[in-house]
This record gives structure tokens, sequence and C-alpha cells, in this order.
């Protein structure tokens, strides 16, 4: 498998920090996206990001900007499907899918999801954590991701479809299992007191 390219998904609405870019926002004086920028960069080919609205806003991060390529606010699983079109546009063969508001995403995030994938005709996987229970969950907007599925992807929202765990079950995608150890490497920021627990987060590593 060729080294997939990245796509950083930050298409959301944001409705719980009050609208805008979360990915703006700062921890420990530097802003999620640049932070996930940084640990992305070095797993894949290259990266880019799936935005909607003026892609001015992000050109200080020097990364190709794509919106959705269907119409509507359809959800994360149309951001799989604008990078799975950018990356046709590319070459690419596959993707890997990260989220704009989660800092502490695996650094071998990528290696893990192709590790997992092993064998697959179309090599299609999904990081997963484990609950308190031992039961696992899926973390659906970290996965490696096949561009031959990319119609059959477009196929399913025209219809209605939206949740990302529906379609990839269809295609018998995998799971990546990722330690929940000492936190949630997937943990992401949709609140203000989020944001608080990512900069505590960050002060206990430093």
């Amino acid at each position: 498998m060729k080294q997939p390219l990245g796509v950083i998904l930050a298409g959301g609405l944001a409705r719980r920090m009050g609208g805008g870019d979360k990915g703006r926002l700062l921890l420990q004086g530097q802003s999620m996206m640049a932070r996930v920028v940084e640990r992305f960069e070095p797993q894949v080919a290259q990266v880019g990001l799936n935005a909607n609205g003026d892609p001015d806003r992000f050109c200080d991060l020097g990364l190709p900007v794509f919106p959705d390529t269907i119409n509507g606010f359809a959800g994360p699983l149309a951001g799989v499907l604008a990078g799975l079109d950018w990356a046709f546009g590319q070459g690419g063969d596959h993707i890997v899918t990260v989220a704009a508001d989660t800092p502490f995403f695996p650094c071998d995030l990528v290696p893990q999801l192709i590790l997992a994938s092993e064998g697959m005709d179309a090599p299609l996987a999904l990081a997963a954590t484990k609950d308190p229970n031992g039961v696992s969950m899926r973390q659906p907007t970290f996965g490696l991701w096949p561009v031959a599925l990319r119609e059959d992807l477009r196929g399913h929202l025209q219809n209605g479809l939206r949740k990302i765990v529906q379609w990839t079950e269809m295609h018998n995608a995998r799971e990546a299992p990722f330690s929940s150890t000492p936190f949630d490497p997937f943990f992401n920021v949709n609140t203000p007191q989020d944001l608080e627990t990512a900069n505590a987060l960050l002060k206990d590593q430093v």
C-alpha cells in the first residue's frame, strides 16, 4: 500500500462552542489545528483540510483546503467523501482521516490502521478504544478509507445515509485497537470545559 494521504475533518458546526472553527482555539498558546497538523504530517504523504466556507481563513496552515462535495451539511461522512475525491485527484489510493478538535490522537495512528486492514481487497479500518467495561468503541472520524469505494459512499450519502459506522459495517471494516491509558487519545474538545481539560492534559505532559 502506498502511504495514504491525510485528511483533517473540520467541517463541523461547533454549536457547543458557540460556532466558528474549533480548531482555531488555543492550547498552551498553539491552535488545536496546528497541533493536529504537527502530529499528522509525519504519518502521511500529504495533509489536506476538509472545511466549508471561505478557505482563506486557513491560509496560514499552508494546506490544500476543500469543501464537502455533496450539497447540504451531511456530517463527517461527507467530509470523508470530500477527502476521497481530493485523493482521487492526487492519484492517491487511500486516505486517513482525523478530527480537527482531537489534539492527542496516537502518533502511530496510520501504521496501526494499515496493519488492521491487511489482506482486505478494499482496506477499510476504524480506530477503536475500550470503555470501562471492556466494550470496544469505534472512533468513526479516525479511519483508513479506500478511494475505490468513493462512488459507493457518494451514492449512499445521496440516498440519506449519515452514520459512519453504518456505512463501514456494509464493507466489513476492521478495528485498530488503541489503549485509553493514561487517558483517551481520542478525547475531543466540544465545550469550553473540554478546552480546560485539554489544557490541563498538556500541562501534565510537559
